[in-house]
């Protein structure tokens, strides 16, 4: 359960930044015999993103891998914007935020590595998973209990419904029982 400090530093939140290997999925790059990429992601996480979704919030991913599975996963699931092939990831973030009429700091920013400590030093929350590195755990506002690709997106999605106050409103539709 998050604390009552992060959940009042998410009530200002209007969009969920999310970096892709390490966080989305577990950070291995799977290759078959072909050259064809196995990526593996966490259902939980997919449902997360759109109850965010549902309460209003921007979902943005920014990668620094280009992916077709990537691609074909993030519009399956309806989100606002996808920039693959980043490295900047602070300028991706920015030029989000402007298609978005967003600020940085309205945004919680989501990765694991050296790459996304760039978007870290302007977003308003920084998140990360136990197993990123010590540089961006040391800088984050919090580290998830669960592992990137096994869940840590849906941890944050349930604080974010959390500090809208949505979170028991979505939970009582799948509550609901059918006539």
């Amino acid at each position: 359960m998050a604390s009552y400090v992060l959940l009042e530093q998410a009530r200002h939140i209007e969009a969920l930044v999310l970096d892709v290997d390490g966080i989305l999925s577990d950070g291995f790059v799977t290759l078959t015999n072909s050259g064809d990429e196995i990526k593996s992601f966490d259902i939980r996480d997919g449902l997360g993103m759109k109850l965010v979704q549902k309460a209003g919030l921007k979902v943005i991913i920014i990668t620094g891998r280009k992916s077709n599975i990537v691609e074909k996963r993030m519009s399956d699931l309806g989100v606002d914007l996808v920039y693959q092939g980043r490295e900047d990831k602070g300028t991706a973030l920015k030029e989000a935020c402007a298609k978005l009429n967003l600020s940085p700091e309205d945004c919680l920013y989501m990765g694991d590595d050296w790459p996304d400590l760039s978007a870290f030093a302007i977003a308003g929350m920084k998140v990360t998973v136990p197993n990123g590195h010590v540089e961006v755990r040391r800088r984050a506002d919090l580290v998830t209990q669960a592992m990137g690709g096994r869940g840590a997106v849906r941890e944050v999605c349930d604080m974010l419904l959390m500090s809208k106050g949505v979170y028991q409103e979505l939970l009582e539709k799948y509550l609901a029982v059918p006539h």
